[in-house]
């Protein structure tokens, strides 16, 4: 189906699955990692907007976290089943139809350089990146326990904010889009200047040694 018909589509799709609440909730942070249509900063506030009081919050950061990683953990298990070779040609082939570029697969291959378990938890903070950042660690064959981890903790990290966001904006008229565009900009300013610290650091430490 081409991506202009899934985006027509998803309004009544995420309707529906709301319908079934905290399944609901955790499917479509599920589904987020396979059919990216509508950002990820949207849908997490919006399905903010729509937690009941009491309890609710808490229920849908944990259920959103767990669909997350385990559609993170269907991108590992597909990178590991298919091998270098194979998953370069299909993203070759196939890419396109999920914003998928065989340039920025490399780039996200090649990331993999360094520490695996802060590129795993880092990229799940990055638009587009904590989609398929999954795909390469699976073919490189990464430790899954670590993966899991890494994943969970960058999954819960970037849902929290968003979800919290969309809760506090319960009947106020602010446009959960422009919220949302703007938080994910500060979220990836203040991952951007973690890493930067840390790699400068780490520099300088070599530089004395």
């Amino acid at each position: 189906m081409p991506a202009a018909d899934i985006a027509a589509e998803a309004p009544a799709t995420i309707a529906t699955l709301l319908s079934f609440g905290l399944v609901g909730f955790g499917s479509l942070a599920l589904l987020e990692k396979f059919i990216p249509v509508i950002p990820s900063y949207v849908l997490f506030m919006l399905l903010g907007m729509t937690v009941p009081d009491g309890s609710g919050l808490g229920l849908a950061i944990l259920v959103t976290t767990i669909g997350s990683a385990a559609g993170a953990l269907g991108w590992f298990s597909l990178g590991w089943l298919l091998g270098p070779e194979r998953a370069k040609a299909i993203v070759a082939r196939y890419g396109r139809y999920v914003f998928l570029k065989p340039a920025f697969y490399e780039r996200l291959t090649n990331s993999y350089r360094s520490n695996h378990f802060w590129v795993t938890l880092t990229g799940q903070v990055i638009p587009t990146v904590r989609i398929y950042l999954a795909l390469p660690a699976g073919v490189l064959r990464l430790d899954p326990r670590s993966f899991t981890l890494a994943t969970a903790v960058g999954t819960f990290l970037w849902n929290t904010p968003f979800l919290c966001l969309g809760y506090a904006l319960r009947g106020t008229p602010y446009d959960p889009i422009h919220v949302g565009f703007w938080a994910s900009v500060v979220l990836f300013i203040a991952e951007g200047s973690i890493i930067l610290f840390f790699s400068l650091r780490r520099k300088r430490r070599a530089g004395q040694s």
